[in-house]
């Protein structure tokens, strides 16, 4: 179902084979939320945080079917700090993969909705190179039900995972800015930044209706669903660029965004798309969903 879709919104059979593998891992991941315990693995990732048995689960998932798939060149996630090779070296792949492999795994005890991103891009070496130029994105999330949202570059299309497989739910999902949501991450930075302190006042007093879960996944996909709302990660003293970090997590809610009519920005007027990559573990401010709403966060001091 989701390789013939994809192939007629624009993927080549390359990437609609890439597809099917990420949703055939997010399918197995789905499966180990439920039956893997939620305690710490005694590891850390590349970022030096606490990695959980889920965490480490997800990741060997992942990396599994990228390397059973001959089109991957070579990967990385947020758990690593190095890029791994596909199959064999992948000498004839022609895509690399970024992802997240459980995006608010700490969410998992409280039996929160979590869930994985992607993106994905042509050739091994992105640096120097923008999220502009990825070819394909999408997130899983994995809540009383286990859906993905994923663009090929021909809008953004939503699946539902049933007990047959997966099925379209939504086809070109749009943003149409209709309502007012919220969801504003990093609030201690309210304490230091009088300008953020006051977007969030003032969103408040407009009675925009707060949706926030502490998961960057299942909040946008709130936004997706709704058609409106701001995702919302500033910088603050210390932490200019905030903590989300640019390839795993904003380049590809970015292109997510942008493919349903909404936006992305980094602060100052710069769309996270257009972001230069520079490291792996890079990381940037965001401001993600409606247009209009984002011009609005748009406007808040950039720090340096």
């Amino acid at each position: 179902m989701i390789f013939d879709f994809l192939q007629k919104k624009g993927a080549s059979l390359e990437l609609a084979e890439l597809m099917v593998e990420l949703a055939s891992a997010v399918e197995r991941i789905s499966d180990s939320i439920v039956k893997t315990s939620t305690g710490k693995a005694g590891s850390k990732n590349a970022f030096g945080e606490e990695q959980l048995k889920l965490d480490v689960q997800a990741e060997a998932i992942i990396q599994e079917h990228l390397k059973s798939c001959p089109f991957v060149k070579s990967f990385c996630s947020e758990e690593l700090n190095e890029m791994m090779d596909g199959v064999d070296g992948a000498a004839d792949g022609k895509f690399s993969v970024y992802y997240d492999p459980l995006d608010g795994s700490s969410l998992v005890d409280v039996n929160m909705a979590v869930g994985t991103i992607f993106g994905i891009y042509e050739g091994a070496d992105v640096m120097g190179r923008t999220a502009r130029e990825q070819i394909a994105a999408g997130f899983a999330v994995y809540g009383p039900r286990t859906t993905m949202m994923v663009t090929v570059g021909g809008g953004v299309h939503e699946f539902i995972l049933l007990d047959d497989g997966w099925e379209v739910v939504t086809k070109d999902v749009r943003m149409d800015g209709k309502k007012k949501y919220f969801a504003p991450g990093n609030l201690r930075a309210t304490k230091e930044r009088e300008d953020y302190f006051e977007l969030v006042t003032q969103m408040m007093r407009e009675q925009y209706t707060l949706r926030y879960s502490g998961g960057m996944v299942p909040d946008i996909n709130h936004i997706l669903k709704k058609g409106s709302g701001v995702f919302i990660y500033p910088g603050m003293p210390g932490a200019e660029n905030g903590k989300l970090r640019l390839l795993y997590e904003c380049g590809p809610m970015a292109m997510l965004m942008e493919q349903s009519g909404g936006a992305a920005s980094a602060g100052g007027g710069l769309a996270v798309l257009d972001v230069p990559i520079t490291e792996l573990v890079q990381r940037t401010p965001i401001f993600v969903g409606t247009k209009s709403d984002v011009a609005r966060c748009d406007e808040l001091e950039v720090l340096s």
